[in-house]
């Protein structure tokens, strides 16, 4: 029964690796796709940049899965101010061999009322970690607000900071390990209560430049991804793996919630929205501004002339007749 029992899981390994197989070649396409639209995002750059409130208009007609994080408020920045939106698979560019689904997104902006940055950008790196989670992994980067009233996460962003800035004095942490509420910093007790007092992290849209997402340095993921591919190889080769003892243990941290410090748990998601849709298809978004603002007008067209007609049709006529 034990034989059977390892070649069910082997065959199940070998499913996996198959599955695996299917997303290097995806990664392959996403390569060479980057490199074969370089030169047309290039030209599409130098085109828009003669439209004015290009990208604004591009973002007022983003998708669901951005739009919905994007309050009134930051709207009328974004509206207002923002000039410039530039995606870059910083990993593999000028030749390099890093993973291409590694992207930085660029908002640049014009003077305003909020903040004094000119440009805010944030990178967000493809990581695998040592138990197999893989996914993006930012740094939060800070905003300079023109004031504490004009600042639209409400201090959730200063805060993320500072928990940031005190990690790293601290030194890399174990990816796997989640930490204890009763092990919190101050920074991280009045994070985590001001997040519970908003009832949401991502009270604005900016709050997504606070984003970390998976705890995995790029070491543990070198390793893990060497790992990985030697096991992947051995399978190839024939070789079952040893069934692994499965630890009858309590899990310590089974009610700790790992995103319980995160000011916007969706920045991935929102990360792709951007990378994936957005930005290659930002004419078609583009375009569809231009014919919500045309019917707009047809509307107000029709309306001025259905009022005319009423107008006509309520004059008296002439000579009694």
């Amino acid at each position: 029964m034990t034989d059977e029992v390892d070649v069910a899981i082997a065959t199940y390994e070998e499913l996996m690796d198959l599955e695996k197989d299917f997303d290097d070649v995806e990664t392959e396409i996403i390569r060479q796709q980057v490199a074969m639209n370089k030169p047309l995002y290039e030209r599409r750059a130098a085109l828009v940049a003669k439209i004015p409130n290009f990208w604004a208009l591009v973002f007022e007609q983003a998708p669901p899965d951005l739009d919905q994080y994007i309050q009134p408020s930051d709207s009328a920045v974004l509206l207002s101010s923002l000039t410039s939106v530039s995606v870059s698979h910083f990993e593999i560019e000028n030749g390099g061999k890093g993973d291409p689904r590694s992207v930085s997104i660029k908002l640049e902006f014009s003077e305003n009322e909020w903040f004094e940055d000119k440009v805010l950008e944030k990178k967000f790196w493809y990581r695998v970690s040592k138990d197999g989670e893989e996914g993006l992994v930012s740094e939060p980067v800070p905003i300079k607000w023109k004031s504490a009233e004009k600042d639209l996460t409400q201090g959730l962003l200063d805060l993320v900071m500072k928990v940031w800035e005190n990690d790293k004095k601290n030194g890399p942490s174990d990816s796997t390990k989640i930490k204890k509420v009763k092990d919190y910093t101050a920074d991280e007790k009045a994070l985590s209560e001001k997040i519970e007092a908003t009832g949401l992290g991502a009270v604005s849209f900016f709050g997504w430049f606070g984003y970390r997402g998976l705890n995995v340095s790029a070491e543990e993921s070198r390793l893990a991804i060497e790992e990985d591919k030697k096991r992947r190889a051995e399978r190839a080769a024939g070789k079952i793996p040893d069934l692994e003892e499965v630890k009858d243990e309590e899990d310590e941290d089974e009610d700790e919630d790992p995103l319980a410090l995160e000011i916007f748990p969706d920045g991935e998601e929102v990360a792709l929205a951007i990378s994936d849709d957005l930005w290659p298809n930002a004419i078609k978004y583009f375009s569809q501004a231009q014919e919500v603002d045309v019917s707009d007008v047809d509307f107000e067209d029709e309306d001025e002339e259905m009022g005319d007609d009423d107008e006509e049709e309520e004059k008296p006529k002439a000579n009694g007749s």
